[in-house]
């Protein structure tokens, strides 16, 4: 474990000073240019950062308990078409009251960089048409064990009808890791009690799979360390 940890320090390092490198490179690589991110934390946010791409999803700068992220998933279609109203107290006790609280029906929406509801609003409903112009096709999902987030629900996740789905997971989930189609990968990184966020866990995620492949070709291509 010493010597993995080691080795991802040393790669973390070697990206970061060539980073100008491999974001052009992955820019060059990138011939899918109209995808669209359905992240429930700001992974999705930076991988259109580090790609200059503009936000075909009003998934970014925002955060959805592991709860509402399902709820949503389950029934997309009808929760995305719900008009956005905002609220004062989430109704989750560890959570922080000091940003917009959206609401899509029953779902709670963390607009954790957001300044305030207005911003949030127009945001969201301007990227939200953007993104019903692309087809579901090119829709990609993502989840991650952060906030509430369980191995069962990552188990449904998969499960689910729609296509492209990734899932990051610190704990080995037995149930996924033997069944070649799921697209689910292992962090072998973990401090006791924390978990990355989604802009530290963007990040770390070059290491484990080949994003451009899986915007290009919605295949994942593991890299140097496997679940």
């Amino acid at each position: 474990m010493m010597l993995q940890r080691l080795e991802i320090f040393i790669k973390r390092k070697f990206r970061k000073i060539f980073s100008s490198f491999y974001q052009k490179n992955d820019r060059d690589r990138l011939r899918n240019t109209d995808f669209v991110l359905i992240s429930r934390n700001c992974w999705g946010g930076q991988a259109y950062q580090w790609l200059g791409k503009p936000y075909n999803t009003p998934f970014v700068g925002l955060f959805l308990y592991g709860p509402c992220y399902m709820k949503l998933l389950r029934n997309f279609d009808e929760y995305i078409h719900k008009q956005l109203r905002f609220i004062e107290i989430s109704k989750y006790p560890d959570a922080y009251n000091n940003h917009p609280i959206g609401l899509l029906g029953d779902v709670e929406i963390h607009f954790q960089h957001y300044d305030n509801e207005n911003e949030a609003r127009e945001k969201w409903e301007r990227r939200k048409q953007r993104m019903l112009k692309v087809s579901k096709d090119n829709y990609f999902y993502t989840i991650c064990d952060r906030r509430n987030v369980t191995s069962n629900d990552i188990e449904e996740f998969h499960e689910m009808e729609f296509k492209n789905k990734l899932s990051f997971s610190f704990e080995r989930i037995d149930g996924l890791c033997n069944r070649r189609h799921i697209k689910f990968i292992k962090d072998p990184l973990k401090k006791k009690g924390s978990a990355p966020n989604g802009k530290k866990r963007f990040k770390l995620s070059f290491l484990y799979f080949d994003m451009i492949r899986w915007l290009n070709d919605k295949t994942v291509i593991r890299t140097r360390f496997k679940a």
